[in-house]
C-alpha cells in the first residue's frame, strides 16, 4: 500500500511548505490537497510541485461542475508537467449544497457529468481534436445552444503523460459501479474495511465486469484517522474521529438527502444514523457526536497501540486497499506517519 495524507492550505505559505517537506521526509507517498470552498487547490498544487521532489500530488477533489471538463484536463496536464509526472487527478461531484450554493450551477446528471469529464480528459490528453457527445456535455457546443461558431480544438502543447491517473470519489452504488468501470482509482469516504464487501462489493463487481483490460486493476483509496499510543494518549484522537463522522452523518445534507447518513445505514448502523441526524439537526451537536458507536471509531480508524494498528493495517490490505489516506491526529503526527510507512512496506 502507498501512504497518503491530506493537508489544507491555511494561507501561511511558509508553514505549509515546511509541512509538505516534512511529509516527504517522513516517507509519505502522496499528498492530497482538498478545496471545498476555501483556497483553490490548483494554485496550491503548483506551489507544492515546486517545493518537492518525490512525493506524488493529487486533487481531493476537483468537482466536475465548477470547471469545464476541458479546463480540468488542461489543469491536470499543467500540474503533471510542473511536477515531472507526479500528478493524479481526483474528481467527484461534491454535493448540491456546494455546487448550487457556492458555484451557482445546477446539480444535474452527476453520473453523466462525471463520465463525460473522464472521457473528455482522456481525449484532450491524446493530443487529438476533441469532439464529444455525452449525456451532460457536448463539444463543440451545438449551434442551437450558442453562436454556432464552435469547432473541435486540440491541446496546444505537448502532453508529457497522456495516461494521467484519474481517481473518482464516489459512495453511491451506481456511482461506484461507474467508477470501477472507467476510472484508474476509487476514493470512497468513511471507509470501514470490515464492512467493505457488504456495502460496495456488488457495485464494484458489476463495474469491473465492464472494465477495459487496458485500465489495469482499480486502485482503492482507504481513509482513516491516525494516532499511535495507549488509551489515554489517544483519547483526543478518538473524539476527533467521532466528531468528524458525526458531522457528516448528522449535518452534511438535508434530512431527506444526506449521502453520508445513507452510507452509515448501509454499513448496518441504521438506528445510530437516524439518532445522530435527529440530534444534530435538532441543535444537540454534542449528543449527536456521542451517539457515534465505538465500533465505528475502532474499525474505521487507526487509533491505538502499535499492535492494534498493525492488525488493522492487515485488514485494509486484505480487502484490496492500494492507497491508505490517513490523517494524523495524535501529538506525534510525523512520527506516526513514518511508523505506518515502515509497517506497510
Amino acid at each position: 500500500m502507498k501512504l497518503c495524507t491530506s493537508i489544507f492550505f491555511d494561507g501561511d505559505a511558509e508553514r505549509f511548505a515546511a509541512r509538505i517537506v516534512d511529509l516527504e521526509a517522513a516517507g509519505v507517498d502522496m499528498v492530497i490537497i482538498p478545496e471545498i470552498y476555501g483556497f483553490d487547490q490548483i494554485s496550491v498544487l503548483g506551489y507544492v510541485a515546486a517545493k518537492t521532489e518525490r512525493i506524488e500530488l493529487m486533487t481531493g477533489i476537483v468537482n466536475v461542475y465548477s470547471r469545464s471538463p476541458a479546463l480540468i484536463a488542461q489543469t491536470a496536464a499543467t500540474i503533471d508537467a510542473l511536477s515531472g509526472g507526479r500528478f493524479t487527478l481526483g474528481i467527484g461531484t461534491s454535493g448540491a449544497q456546494v455546487i448550487e450554493g457556492w458555484h451557482g450551477v445546477p446539480f444535474k446528471r452527476p453520473l453523466g457529468r462525471t463520465r463525460d469529464t473522464v472521457e473528455i480528459c482522456r481525449k484532450v490528453w491524446s493530443g487529438d481534436k476533441v469532439s464529444h457527445d455525452g449525456a451532460a456535455v457536448t463539444l463543440p457546443l451545438p449551434a442551437d445552444q450558442g453562436t454556432g461558431l464552435g469547432k473541435p480544438l486540440k491541446f496546444m502543447n505537448k502532453i508529457a503523460r497522456p495516461d494521467i491517473p484519474i481517481v473518482i470519489a464516489s459512495i453511491g452504488p451506481s456511482n461506484v459501479e461507474m467508477t470501477a468501470e472507467i476510472a484508474d482509482g476509487w476514493q470512497p469516504i468513511h471507509f470501514v474495511p470490515d464492512r467493505f464487501d457488504r456495502v460496495w462489493g456488488e457495485a464494484l463487481a458489476a463495474g469491473n465486469e465492464k472494465r477495459s483490460t487496458e485500465l489495469g486493476p482499480l486502485a482503492i483509496f482507504g481513509d482513516a484517522q491516525l494516532a499511535i499510543g495507549e488509551s489515554a494518549e489517544v483519547a483526543e484522537a478518538r473524539e476527533s474521529a467521532r466528531n468528524h463522522v458525526g458531522f457528516y452523518v448528522g449535518g452534511m445534507g438535508a434530512k431527506s438527502k444526506n449521502y453520508y447518513n445513507d452510507l452509515f445505514r448501509r454499513y448496518g448502523w441504521e438506528e445510530e444514523a437516524e439518532k445522530i441526524q435527529d440530534l444534530f439537526l435538532g441543535g444537540q451537536r454534542a449528543e449527536a457526536m456521542a451517539a457515534v458507536p465505538d465500533e465505528y471509531v475502532d474499525t474505521a480508524n487507526l487509533i491505538g497501540t502499535e499492535s492494534h494498528i498493525r492488525e488493522r493495517l492487515a485488514v485494509y490490505e486484505q480487502v484490496g486497499v492500494t492507497h491508505l489516506a490517513v490523517s494524523p491526529s495524535g501529538v506525534n503526527g510525523l512520527d506516526d506517519l513514518a511508523a505506518v510507512k515502515a509497517w506497510i512496506v
